[in-house]
């Protein structure tokens, strides 16, 4: 079985979907936009959309029990790859030293033209 996960603390979904699906003590989080779940507002910037898209992350891992120390696997979708080296800079300090398995890719353009999504799987121990 599967369960959904939501959380008024990250940006409603804004499509046909769930903020996350918990199955068989996995977390499969959907794609973090940066989006300011309070003002629906995105910030400006590489580095502040990254780490708005964690705070979303965050909140919605809290709602299921987890930490960023659950994520196993994280997918970055890019506007362009000249801004990996400052989102890279971001993400490291999310994690501390136990990084999980990742993926990294510039797409042609993002929802809401958002330079920066994240989606994680986490996994509860």
């Amino acid at each position: 079985m599967k369960s959904v996960i939501s959380t008024t603390a990250a940006p409603k979904a804004i499509g046909p979907y769930s903020q996350a699906i918990e199955a068989a003590g996995m977390i499969f989080l959907s794609g973090q936009l940066p989006i300011d779940p309070a003002t629906g507002a995105m910030p400006e910037g590489i580095e502040a959309q990254t780490r708005q898209s964690f705070e979303n992350i965050k909140a919605i891992l809290a709602e299921a029990g987890c930490t960023v120390d659950h994520i196993v696997k994280t997918t970055v979708y890019l506007a362009d790859m000249s801004l990996f080296e400052a989102m890279n800079e971001v993400y490291a300090r999310q994690f501390g030293n136990s990084f999980p398995a990742r993926s990294a890719f510039a797409v042609k353009e993002l929802p809401k033209q958002a330079l920066v999504e994240i989606e994680v799987i986490a996994v509860k121990a």
